[in-house]
């Protein structure tokens, strides 16, 4: 049987340990050789020349401890994207700790050395992972992580759809299990209903089924119940998607209180060490940033001033962190008529309306009663040089001292505006269990381009799916797209 408790899989997994670790190994005594070798550097004396035992066994141990922390071991990936993403963040945290602990203990390794051995370690461990999904590929017959979805409902649906879209790899969607009489033997976008939820163990034993994903509505809470244990006896995968009005928006946790299983909402994914590990990135990226740009920021200032009345920086009240109100900086770009800024003086009287810089800036919520808003590319408002600030983004490098003081993110959310979140359905609260960036996942995909109603899907992409390398991928795409100011004005 394919199974996640089958002892063939946990052979398979002993056997990446190993083969991570031998990699590893191989990786330090290349770098040593590669280190005497190439011209670079200093002459190495003697006791330099050659690495002890005990690097190699504080390696392999640093290495197995991470990884294993990592999820890289426990995880089936079926992504070589994500996969390579933890994997070198795996691999550049077992390289701190072991710098850490070489200089408590053994000097004797050279900078350069140090730099060979990270470089050629990640390179054999992400061919190893290629070497594996290649063979994977080939082997899909036989190896392939087989899914039954109990449900052809709406969220059956939708997960076969995302399925087939995505094509895991190594993983094959075998079909739906549904009572309704109508659906027997029925074709559902490709997969077949293979019979009701009563024949869900024969099923599985003929299929070969690696894991059943309950997709049932919240009122078959009582099937659902006598199906989980029904399948106690079988060596399967039991997974469920929450229904989508009841907790696809929330993360959760599992806990314990005092000997009682609870199941807890509206976690953070910023909890512990990925908050302060994202706060301490945007402490020093930030601080960096600023430095840098302050003589821009004093030209542009200046820009502002001379070119329209009124002043060069403004402060928006927006929504931040867990829905509490903060005042976002930023260049001014529009006109200042009668002492009354163009940012605070628009009125949303009804859709369509002029609305000021305050209020049309971040129209993006998919509010049920409210129609898809973009932002006008030729509002006459927007000055001379606002609108090369506004193609640029230069307009928000003040927000670089929001970040500083923590009321806004180096990557989050867009923060936004009160009386849209007013309007808020209660699912859409959820953006606000982060900090708001400055740039984020909505920012590297269309920017004004898109509607804005459509901007809190992407922010709650980013919550559901946030890592510290989503961060940085995000940060990294977000250089292209703002010097090409394709999408902002």
């Amino acid at each position: 049987m394919n199974t996640t408790t089958s002892p063939l899989r946990t052979n398979r997994m002993l056997l990446s340990v190993a083969i991570d670790i031998a990699l590893t190994l191989l990786a330090l005594f290349l770098a040593t050789e590669l280190r005497l070798l190439l011209p670079f550097g200093k002459d190495l004396n003697e006791p330099f020349a050659q690495v002890n035992g005990f690097v190699y066994v504080l390696a392999g141990a640093i290495w197995l401890a991470v990884f294993s922390q990592f999820g890289l071991y426990t995880r089936r990936w079926t992504n070589f994207r994500a996969e390579w993403g933890t994997l070198t963040l795996a691999v550049l945290a077992a390289l701190l700790i072991l710098a850490g602990g070489l200089y408590l203990t053994f000097r004797q390794v050279s900078r350069l050395q140090f730099f060979y051995f990270g470089v050629i370690d990640l390179w054999l461990l992400t061919l190893a992972r290629a070497a594996r999904d290649i063979w994977r590929s080939r082997a899909a017959d036989h190896d392939a992580w087989r899914i039954l979805i109990a449900g052809s409902g709406q969220a059956g649906r939708s997960l076969a759809a995302q399925l087939a879209a995505q094509r895991p790899l190594g993983v094959q969607l075998v079909g739906f299990l549904d009572d309704d009489a109508a659906a027997q033997g029925q074709t559902i976008d490709g997969p077949r209903v293979l019979g009701a939820l009563g024949h869900a163990a024969e099923v599985i034993r003929s299929e070969r089924v690696s894991e059943i994903v309950l997709a049932l509505p919240h009122e078959a809470y009582d099937r659902m119940l006598s199906i989980i244990m029904e399948l106690e006896q079988l060596p399967v995968q039991v997974s469920l998607v929450p229904d989508v009005l009841d907790l696809a928006w929330f993360l959760t946790r599992v806990d314990d209180l005092n000997g009682v299983p609870l199941l807890r909402l509206r976690e953070s994914p910023l909890n512990g060490p990925a908050r302060a590990i994202k706060r301490v990135m945007d402490i020093v990226i930030a601080g960096a940033a600023l430095v840098v740009a302050l003589p821009i920021m004093a030209i542009v200032a200046v820009a502002v001033k001379l070119d329209s009345p009124g002043p060069a920086i403004i402060r928006q009240k927006r929504i931040g962190e867990n829905g509490l109100p903060f005042e976002m900086l930023k260049f001014r770009t529009m006109v200042d008529v009668g002492g009354q800024r163009a940012e605070v003086r628009g009125k949303r009287q009804e859709a369509g309306d002029e609305k000021g810089e305050e209020e049309q800036e971040n129209l993006q919520s998919p509010i049920s009663n409210l129609p898809p808003l973009h932002k006008r590319p030729d509002d006459p408002r927007v000055t001379r040089v606002g609108r090369v600030l506004r193609r640029y983004s230069i307009d928000e490098l003040p927000q670089l001292l929001n970040v500083l003081r923590g009321e806004m993110s180096l990557v989050g959310p867009r923060p936004e505006l009160p009386w849209l979140v007013e309007c808020y359905e209660p699912w859409q609260r959820r953006r606000f269990a982060v900090p708001p960036g400055m740039t984020g996942w909505w920012q590297i995909h269309g920017r004004s381009d898109r509607p804005m109603h459509q901007n809190v899907e992407d922010d709650l992409y980013y919550i559901r799916n946030y890592s510290l390398w989503l961060d940085i991928v995000i940060l990294l795409r977000t250089v292209p797209v703002v010097l090409s100011g394709r999408g902002a004005y």
